[in-house]
């Protein structure tokens, strides 16, 4: 089960300008590092002519991520992704990303240089960005039999839950990530259906 905590509401992007140099300010929410890799090969295709698409991202709550991560592609070690990150964990939001594309000037602008132009520039899209809640959700691993799949997936599409990890046997077994509003109703229907369940216990 994970806390409510603020994520980004939207894509937006800002662009500054440091000594000739472009750096073009990219903020998403994301889940899963698949996504950040996702952004960062479209920024590539939007910007071509690029040199350097850095980033940095952290999914969970802020103050105890589930999982972070960052890449300076290209920059010297420690003047890109390490500042991005910095900025998004001062920033107590989670389920973030952002992307910093660079087009150079013509002036090197320095080990410290490129250290403040990154963190400015995560900082100029983080600080506009707007914020919701995320929806906290709960994992309830259920078994089924296979008449009855396509009900449960129906119910998931009506009430937001994400039905995953299949496991065919005599039956079906689904991991249903499901929002914590619509815990009792899943709770209901697999009562209702007389279906085996049980709440998955967070990894520590």
């Amino acid at each position: 089960m994970s806390r409510d905590y603020p994520v980004p509401a939207e894509f937006l992007e800002r662009e500054t300008v440091i000594r000739k140099s472009r750096f073009i300010a990219r903020v998403a929410p994301v889940e899963s590092r698949e996504q950040v890799k996702a952004l960062a090969d479209q920024a590539w295709q939007e910007h071509p002519d690029a040199r350097h698409v850095c980033w940095a991202y952290q999914i969970g709550p802020p103050g105890s991520a589930a999982e972070a991560g960052m890449n300076d592609d290209g920059e010297p070690s420690g003047t890109a992704g390490k500042p991005i990150l910095n900025v998004i964990q001062h920033k107590d939001m989670g389920d973030v990303a952002v992307i910093v594309i660079r087009y150079f000037g013509g002036i090197k602008l320095g080990a410290g240089g490129l250290v403040r132009a990154y963190a400015g520039a995560a900082e100029s899209v983080l600080s506009e960005v707007g914020r919701q809640q995320s929806q906290p959700v709960e994992s309830v691993v259920v078994s089924l039999p296979f008449a009855l799949e396509q009900p449960l997936r129906h119910w998931c599409d009506q009430h937001g839950a994400e039905p995953a990890d299949p496991v065919y046997g005599e039956g079906v077994t689904f991991t249903v990530t499901v929002p914590l509003t619509a815990l009792e109703d899943l709770v209901s229907f697999c009562e209702a259906h007389q279906l085996d369940y049980h709440r998955e216990r967070p990894s520590a």
